[in-house]
């Protein structure tokens, strides 16, 4: 064949296999500057996991908290240039290709998720609760995760003085999965930030120093149960994809409402389908009551708030609950307005068995930590009243209650890690007896966070029940109000009875003793008291601004 035939030849190949313009796969638009909060945390944490690779063992542990606070930190700063740029109302939008949405309450939620695990990053690298191991710090994580508790290897790594310091990349790859989570606008999307979270917390709930085993139980039930609730909500969006052919949430709203235009014959066959619908939807919120702790989905609440790490547990406790909630609000609001009378009676029932279960049960508790755990119970069922209103004013009251008990729930874990005794954490009830005189000011401050909790007026818990009551009341839901003060009385009882003991108990001699912390905890426990006294007494100006914050884009 001659040169110019083969020449020719190629060309014809060539030109053959370029595909026709329409056909091409167009490169994505990804709005960067909008979506720079996540992309600040998740870039941290793979740096993170970098500087565990590379850095020499002892100076891991300043390297990876600057990190980490540095990136919060900045992240922070860019969701409020964002809401300050406007984002957050006139410049609201779609971005990434339809995946994540930026506007008021997503951005609310980010800064809420952001500024809490800041404060909660704090306990985590707190290393002066107990005395020194073999000359060197050590802070509440295993020496090594990988070692058998009880082992040669983990006692050789006690005596070396390792520290596990990957929680700190881990905390920045949970906290990048809570920030999709509540601006996710698509079901595929919703589902990967619901596993990009959930999988560090799994391991964060195994890697406590003392009472390993305890500790690496409550993270294989929170893994097994985490399962089958993504299960489910993988299911729920297969189906939900089944009805409207789409997984995108205005796509959805539109098949809902009846207002679509372009059906395919495909689509035509499922959309009059509303079993598919009506399951797939009740999948998908499985998912997500399990992740904010409503019973029946609730089991698993109390033995991993126990067996956790205390630091992990004020992390997950706040930031999860805050990000599971966004992403619940979002669906309730965008993709099923049209299904309100459907959801409505459901979230009613939840929402009493939840609070009535929580303070209940609660009672009976005789451990600090599962007592702490069956009261979020309870606060979820009063978050979902909120839920339920279906009112503007509803969704502000969800936002600014999160914001307020996301600090107090931080802050009360903190304080559980200054009680200590010879085997580490004294989290018996029994054993807080008398703290008031031993330490008055510890004593005071767990008691302000207790108030908050109990709702008692001039501390956020007040401001935020009453928000939430008020927007419940306001949207019809009249009957769930009572249900929730009557809650609310009996949780008081449980709080009020922890502060008697601690003031008027007499200190036992062979009691607990209260641990001097670093300025990191304290910073903590400082930040969730100011928050608390702040938002009781003048609630008005972050009421305005969860208000400002509360409309979708849709």
């Amino acid at each position: 064949m001659s040169a110019s035939a083969a020449v020719a030849v190629h060309s014809l190949w060539t030109t053959a296999a370029e595909p026709a313009a329409a056909d091409r796969i167009g490169a994505p638009a990804i709005e960067y500057a909008q979506l720079a909060p996540t992309l600040i945390v998740v870039g941290a944490a793979v740096v993170g996991v970098l500087l565990e690779a590379f850095v020499p063992r002892r100076a891991r542990y300043h390297a990876q908290v600057f990190l980490t606070v540095v990136a919060l930190a900045a992240a922070f700063a860019a969701v409020v240039a964002l809401a300050a740029g406007g984002h957050a109302t006139t410049k609201a939008g779609i971005v990434a290709m339809g995946a994540i949405a930026v506007d008021g309450p997503a951005l609310f939620l980010q800064g809420t998720i952001l500024l809490t695990s800041l404060v909660a990053v704090f306990t985590f690298a707190e290393r002066r609760l107990d005395p020194a191991h073999h000359g060197h710090r050590v802070d509440s994580f295993a020496a090594e995760a990988a070692a058998v508790p009880g082992s040669e290897q983990e006692k050789a790594a006690v005596k070396a003085g390792f520290t596990t310091t990957e929680v700190f990349p881990l905390v920045l790859f949970a906290v990048g999965g809570m920030l999709v989570f509540p601006a996710a606008n698509d079901l595929l999307t919703l589902f990967i930030a619901l596993e990009v979270f959930s999988l560090p917390l799994y391991l964060l709930c195994a890697v406590a120093r003392r009472k390993r085993l305890m500790s690496q139980e409550a993270a294989v039930k929170y893994f097994l149960l985490g399962a089958f609730s993504s299960a489910f909500l993988l299911f729920g969006v297969a189906l939900m994809y089944g009805y409207a052919g789409s997984v995108s949430y205005a796509r959805i709203a539109d098949v809902v409402d009846g207002s679509v235009s372009d059906i395919t014959p495909a689509l035509a066959q499922t959309m009059g389908n509303d079993v598919l619908l009506l399951i797939g939807f009740a999948m998908v919120l499985m998912g997500l009551l399990f992740k904010v702790g409503a019973v029946p989905f609730h089991m698993w609440t109390p033995d991993v708030y126990q067996g956790a790490p205390t630091p992990v547990t004020g992390f997950m406790a706040a930031a999860t609950k805050v990000a599971a909630f966004g992403a619940m609000l979002r669906l309730l609001y965008v993709v099923l307005p049209g299904l309100r009378w459907d959801w409505r009676p459901v979230m009613w029932g939840v929402a009493i068995v939840t609070m009535l279960a929580g303070a209940i049960v609660a009672i009976t508790q005789t451990d600090i930590k599962r007592l702490l755990a069956y009261s979020s119970i309870a606060h979820a069922g009063f978050i979902l009243a909120g839920v339920i209103a279906a009112t503007p004013d509803g969704v502000s009251s969800v936002l600014f209650y999160l914001g307020a008990y996301s600090f107090v729930t931080v802050g009360a874990f903190a304080v559980v890690t200054l009680v200590r005794d010879a085997g580490g954490e004294a989290t018996h009830l029994s054993k807080w007896a008398g703290l008031g005189r031993r330490s008055p000011l510890v004593a005071a401050v767990f008691a302000v966070f207790l108030l908050a909790f109990a709702g008692i007026p001039l501390t956020s818990g007040f401001s935020g029940k009453f928000a939430v009551f008020k927007a419940a009341a306001e949207g019809g839901a009249g009957a769930l109000v009572v249900i929730g003060v009557i809650s609310s009385a009996i949780a008081a009882f449980f709080y009020i009875r922890v502060i008697v003991l601690m003031f008027f108990s007499e200190p036992k001699p062979e009691g607990p003793t209260v641990a001097v912390p670093s300025p990191l905890t304290m910073t903590t426990i400082a930040v969730g008291v100011a928050v608390t006294l702040a938002l009781g007494v003048a609630p008005q100006y972050f009421l305005d601004l969860a208000g400002q914050a509360g409309v979708f884009v849709r």
